[in-house]
């Protein structure tokens, strides 16, 4: 026990000392990202690859399942202190619980809370430096608009007018791998093999948190969620594969998901991408002009906003009917969690982070939109 205890403590320390250089020493989290994370954190990808299903949701349900047993076991002592064998047995677990804390903790700190204080990706964008005026933002925003509307009119839909993907999901998650990768020549961080995306069997709880895929750091797995849909998924899984190489802000994520989606050569991956960055761009532009001057912009076709609901009222229905807690409920503390934990990463928009992606998209195309080379 005593050398358990201590092994622990050094993996501790090493955890916290690696932290403190992420925050204090100059560009020690660029160098952790390129050079320590694509062998460690790709090899607990890929081995945890093997699995279809989550091991990140998996070990999720097992600490839930391992905190209400430790919580009645302390409530159960407080009743039964002279029992010394059932007192000692809640000592030993907890002291095992503080043991694997301390390991998540500090397989977190290596796949996670380091790559906070990398250099953000925009730094490298053509546009770095410049401002952007509200002019900018509606040709953004309009050359969007044109991409989506047009796009929607060319591709194979089903008798009920959902766009069909020939392969379904297993031909979604290679693609979203290939074009990750594509995109390494530009984004040296992205070399390597991706892990393989995963459904979420939550789907119906994180459709409560009207979350669209999770990063799992722990177990270095990019997931999805199910009931979404189908125009959500390409994006999604770039994005979440972005996260798993080292781009951890959020607004990075965005960027290189629909960077690697409109430059995959798939027609549904294209609209996939342009669609993951609508409702960023136009919900900028219709706060910065008004709904007037909004108005006068080229409309959003029907197809396209039916195409970029989150869930189908089906779905919704499916969600509604199964679920434990109040959606209201759910998402509020969803939005909580996710704010105060990139805050507390240094990210100090918060969950705000998100719609950053308009600056970089900005910053991209600098002014010239049609699809610059990538970098």
């Amino acid at each position: 026990m005593k050398k358990r205890l201590i092994v622990a403590l050094v993996i501790l320390g090493v955890s916290i000392g690696l932290n403190a250089a992420a925050w204090y020493v100059p560009g020690f989290s660029d160098w952790f990202t390129d050079r320590i994370l694509p062998y460690w954190g790709m090899t607990l990808g890929r081995f945890n690859s093997v699995f279809s299903f989550s091991v990140g949701e998996l070990l999720i349900f097992a600490g839930i399942i391992l905190s209400v047993v430790l919580l009645s076991m302390t409530v159960l002592c407080l009743f039964l202190h002279r029992r010394k064998r059932f007192t000692a047995a809640a000592g030993r677990l907890w002291l095992k619980t503080l043991g694997i804390v301390i390991l998540v903790y500090a397989v977190e700190t290596s796949n996670c809370l380091i790559e906070y204080h990398c250099t953000p990706l925009e730094q490298g964008l053509p546009g770095y430096g410049q401002s952007y005026d509200t002019d900018d933002l509606a040709r953004l925003r309009d050359y969007i608009v044109n991409e989506v509307n047009t796009r929607a009119g060319q591709l194979p839909r089903d008798s009920h007018g959902e766009i069909l993907y020939v392969g379904g999901e297993n031909a979604m998650q290679q693609t979203a791998r290939s074009a990750i990768a594509s995109l390494s020549d530009a984004y040296p961080r992205l070399r390597g093999s991706s892990v393989v995306p995963k459904p979420l069997t939550a789907s119906r709880f994180v459709s409560q948190q009207y979350m669209q895929g999770y990063y799992f750091p722990f177990s270095m797995e990019a997931c999805y969620n199910t009931l979404m849909k189908d125009m959500n998924k390409p994006f999604t899984m770039c994005h979440e594969l972005s996260h798993t190489h080292g781009y951890i802000y959020e607004d990075d994520a965005n960027f290189l998901g629909f960077l690697a989606c409109v430059r995959s050569g798939d027609p549904v991956f294209e609209y996939s991408g342009w669609l993951g960055v609508l409702n960023y761009v136009n919900n900028d532009f219709y706060q910065a002009v008004g709904r007037e001057t909004y108005e006068s912009h080229p409309a959003i076709s029907k197809t396209v906003q039916r195409d970029n609901e989150f869930l189908s009222d089906e779905a919704w229905q499916d969600v509604e009917s199964h679920k434990l807690f109040r959606t209201k409920t759910v998402r509020a503390a969803a939005d909580t969690a996710v704010d105060t934990t990139l805050k507390v990463n240094g990210v100090s928009s918060g969950k705000e982070s998100y719609s950053r992606v308009v600056r970089l998209l900005l910053e991209y195309f600098n002014g010239e939109y049609q699809l610059p080379a990538a970098g």
